[in-house]
């Protein structure tokens, strides 16, 4: 039994043809939540003499030619595992006809030689009809998204933002804004108004407003003012930059937040104008807050709700910003602010400072950490998630809980606001029951038709459910299949129907329909209809490898669990068993993940797929 994780390095040199299929596979499995690929390989057990046995083929230290032809169809069969699609976002588009609505859903796929993600865009017809049947329509070609950071649609669905962020240091963001058949618009940012848009899906926040007149977004700051030096000390304003020869300043040492965002400024907020192009920035913000996930409000004084995060959060609140990837133990809070095209046109015209200041409003003030905010229809409610649990305990996740504040219908927001519980923290969940909200993500328009029903993903054990929330009761159902050990999210809302995507570590991602069961007496029935995949079938090899294989879900028990531990520690933890038809003689890999406060899901992974068709029992451990 052998033990991966990730970090391990590449045993050859990245030049050597014959090491490429090891290169690739280490690239897939970064470019993948899992651990890094370890092969069944003769290197290790051969006798060192034999790494100078051909010295004139050039090949590495310890291989040989018989070996050529195993790199080469491990690194064809990698090619046929990923080149197979994924599924990103989708959006849904209903129309004046309620059996009839549009679809546009993302789609990536790997390009090897190019080492990069290349991004497409399928579109589809969707028909319904009065039994509950559906059939989907695909485009017969995508449409590829080359250079495209984000898209974002309107709330009517008639408009579409496409995100370009700049490519290098001296070309400007842009911003293009497409309507039925044509561009509308294209916003050329420049780099002193700000640097790329966060797209990210964390500080990521990209709004259009109810008007379709203004987006609001997260981008970085403009670059700060760095000093400069010559020969003589301190370099004199106005003096040109050839002025000095020797060095210049870089200005204060500033923390980034760590991974992705090691080479990025602040997060800061800023408003277009999608029809005369102005970007204006959010005064107001300390450049202590890093803001993110901005949304419109309703009619309020206060046009816009957005999250920070407090560069306070190191040990007793020293200005340390630690690491944010995966790390939802760093305290946050939900602001709200004045547009700044509303603020300056509502201010006097003999105020000379106009547009300069916004006050800021914090709406979480009691609560160590609240974002993903959404409004709910009609206005009423602002409801977000809170990962207090985390923060609290210092675990780098922990289970969620939906809060919700009363927004004023004057809109003002005066006194202190109301918070209260919609699902509270799940401490020490029932064996089979709702274990806790676990949720990385949130659709940008989650509701029902009733105004009410949320539609979410959330971690269930080591699977990923569908679960719908009753903002007003409280009460949390399972929409996706009970008795599947698939994993299931959440793609889009046709209005009371639910887009989705089902997969399980020896399936491919597949998406299905589902429609609520109103004739039956049972609660939250759904019915769940396959829906016709616009993807080819993968190769016949890949079949085959696939279908050779099963998984199961697996409950170890908690052996002599001492008194002193909380009910919750003595329920069984889980692992994800994979295996061949001749696993009783094959290798069995136990694949360790980011700890026992994360959980590795039954969704496919191509690199855990890739690794089991090289004959390997897979056991993956979610434990505590």
């Amino acid at each position: 039994m052998v033990a991966i994780c990730s970090g391990i390095r590449a045993a050859y040199a990245s030049s050597c043809p014959v090491a490429s299929a090891a290169n690739l596979f280490l690239w897939a499995s970064s470019s993948a939540r899992a651990p890094t690929f370890l092969r069944r390989s003769r290197v290790s057990r051969r006798p060192k003499a034999m790494a100078s046995a051909h010295p004139s083929q050039g090949l590495p230290s310890g291989m040989d030619p018989s070996m050529v032809d195993e790199y080469a169809s491990q690194s064809k069969l990698l090619q046929e595992f990923v080149k197979i699609p994924s599924i990103g976002k989708a959006w849904v588009f209903t129309s004046k006809d309620e059996n009839a609505s549009r679809a546009m859903v993302s789609v990536s796929q790997s390009d090897l030689l190019a080492n990069k993600k290349r991004s497409f865009l399928l579109n589809t017809h969707i028909s319904k009809s009065s039994s509950k049947s559906v059939s989907f329509q695909w485009s017969p070609f995508p449409v590829e998204m080359s250079g495209v950071s984000a898209v974002v649609p309107s709330p009517s669905g008639k408009k579409l933002l496409l995100v370009r962020n700049a490519e290098d240091d001296d070309s400007p963001t842009k911003l293009e804004i497409w309507g039925p058949c044509q561009l509308e618009n294209e916003i050329h940012v420049a780099r002193s108004v700000h640097g790329s848009l966060y797209a990210d899906g964390w500080f990521e926040g990209i709004s259009w407003n109810q008007e379709e007149t203004l987006i609001a977004y997260v981008a970085e700051e403009p670059p700060q003012p760095k000093p400069e030096f010559n020969d003589s000390g301190y370099k004199k304003e106005g003096s040109s930059q050839k002025d000095f020869r020797s060095w210049k300043g870089q200005g204060d040492i500033e923390d980034s937040w760590g991974e992705t965002y090691s080479n990025k400024r602040i997060p800061a907020l800023f408003v277009a104008n999608i029809s005369s192009g102005e970007v204006r920035a959010l005064k107001g913000i300390p450049r202590s807050l890093s803001a993110g996930q901005v949304i419109w409000a309703p009619s309020s004084s206060y046009s816009l709700v957005f999250v920070a995060w407090s560069d306070d959060n190191g040990f007793q609140e020293t200005p340390r910003k630690l690491g944010i990837k995966y790390c939802y133990n760093r305290p946050c809070a939900l602001y709200a602010a004045a547009d700044p095209f509303k603020e300056e046109a509502d201010k006097p015209s003999t105020d000379s400072n106009k547009g300069d200041t916004a006050a800021l409003v914090k709406l979480t003030a009691d609560l160590s950490s609240a974002f993903f905010p959404r409004f709910s229809p009609d206005g009423k409610y602002l409801v977000f998630i809170s990962a207090k649990s985390a923060v609290d305990s210092g675990a780098h996740n922990a289970t969620n809980s939906m809060h919700k504040i009363d927004w004023p219908t004057d809109g003002k927001l005066e006194g202190s606001l109301s918070v209260s519980d919609v699902v509270p923290t799940v401490m020490s969940p029932q064996d089979g029951c709702f274990p806790g909200m676990y949720c990385s993500g949130l659709l940008r328009f989650p509701w029902l038709s009733d105004g009410r029903t949320m539609i979410l993903s959330s971690a269930w054990g080591s699977k990923e459910v569908i679960l719908s929330i009753n903002v007003a009761s409280g009460e949390v159902s399972r929409v996706s299949p009970q008795d599947s050990d698939y994993s299931w999210n959440v793609l889009a809302l046709d209005n009371n129907n639910i887009l989705a995507v089902s997969s399980s570590l020896v399936t491919l991602p597949q998406m299905y329909y589902g429609f609520e069961d109103s004739h039956t007496d049972k609660p939250c029935q759904w019915d769940w209809q396959e829906i016709s995949s616009p993807f080819p079938k993968p190769s016949d090899k890949v079949s085959s490898l696939l279908a050779d294989h099963k998984f199961s879900v697996i409950k170890i028990p908690v052996s002599n669990p001492s008194d002193k531990l909380p009910d919750g520690a003595k329920l069984p933890f889980e692992a994800i068993f994979v295996s061949g038809k001749d696993s009783a003689s094959s290798p069995t890999i136990v694949v360790l993940h980011g700890g026992p406060h994360s959980v590795y899901p039954s969704s496919y992974s191509r690199s855990l797929a890739f690794l089991y068709a090289q004959g390997y029992n897979l056991l993956v451990v979610n434990y505590r």
